[in-house]
C-alpha cells in the first residue's frame, strides 16, 4: 500500500468519525456547533474545519450517514451465488435511502459541485462520502471469482453510475422517467453489467 494510499484512508477515517460525532450528537433533537462535534470526535475545531468548512453541511451529510443502507441487513438471505439478485437489493436499498433523502442528497450534491467548479476538491479527500461501492463490493465478494480482476474492477466502477442519487436525478429530471420505468432500466443496466464483466 503506498502512502497516498494510508493518507487517504486516514483522512476517511477522521471524515467518518466526525460524521458519527455529529449523528450521536443530533440524535437528542439538537443540531451541534462544529466545536461541538470536534470535542465530541477528539479532534481540533481546525482539522474539523478542514473537512466541513460548514457545520450546517456536515450535519446533513450526518444525516444521511444514519440512513445509509446496512449491507449485510440488505444481503441477509439473499443467494451466495446470484450477483443480479445481490445487486438488485442492493439497488432497492440505494433507491429507497436516496427517496427519503432526495431534498438532503440534491443539497448535498449541489455543495459537491460548487466546490469542484471552485477548484477546492482535495484529491485525497473527496467532497462527498463514498457510500454505495462499499455495498456493491459487498454484493460481489462472495462472486468475485467469477470475474477476471479487471473485469471486476470495472463492474464495480459501472454499477456505481447506475445506482445512487445522480441516477435517480437522471431519471427522474433528464429522462422524465416515473420510479416503475426507471427501476426497470436500472435492472436491465445491472444485468447486462454482470453479463459483460463475465464475458471478459
Amino acid at each position: 500500500m503506498t502512502e497516498q494510499d494510508l493518507r487517504h484512508q486516514q483522512k476517511q477515517r477522521t471524515r467518518q468519525t466526525l460524521l458519527k460525532a455529529a449523528a450521536e450528537l443530533m440524535s437528542s433533537g439538537e443540531r451541534p456547533t462544529l466545536e461541538e462535534v470536534a470535542a465530541r470526535a477528539q479532534v481540533s475545531r481546525a482539522t474539523a474545519y478542514r473537512y466541513f468548512p460548514k457545520v450546517e453541511v456536515l450535519n446533513l451529510e450526518a444525516l444521511i450517514d444514519v440512513d445509509t443502507p446496512d449491507a449485510q441487513q440488505v444481503l441477509a438471505g439473499a443467494s451466495a451465488t446470484n450477483p443480479v439478485a445481490r445487486l438488485e437489493r442492493i439497488d432497492d436499498a440505494l433507491h429507497a435511502m436516496t427517496v427519503a433523502n432526495e431534498t438532503s442528497l440534491r443539497l448535498m450534491l449541489a455543495q459537491s459541485l460548487e466546490l469542484s467548479a471552485r477548484g477546492e476538491i482535495d484529491t485525497l479527500l473527496p467532497a462527498r462520502q463514498n457510500r454505495r461501492t462499499p455495498l456493491i463490493e459487498a454484493a460481489l465478494a462472495p462472486v468475485g471469482d467469477r470475474f477476471s480482476p479487471a473485469a471486476l474492477k470495472h463492474l464495480k466502477h459501472a454499477l456505481a453510475l447506475v445506482m445512487g442519487p445522480e441516477a435517480v436525478i437522471v431519471f427522474k429530471d433528464v429522462l422524465r422517467l416515473d420510479d416503475d420505468e426507471a427501476r426497470k432500466v436500472r435492472r436491465w443496466a445491472i444485468r447486462a453489467l454482470v453479463a459483460a464483466a463475465e464475458r471478459n
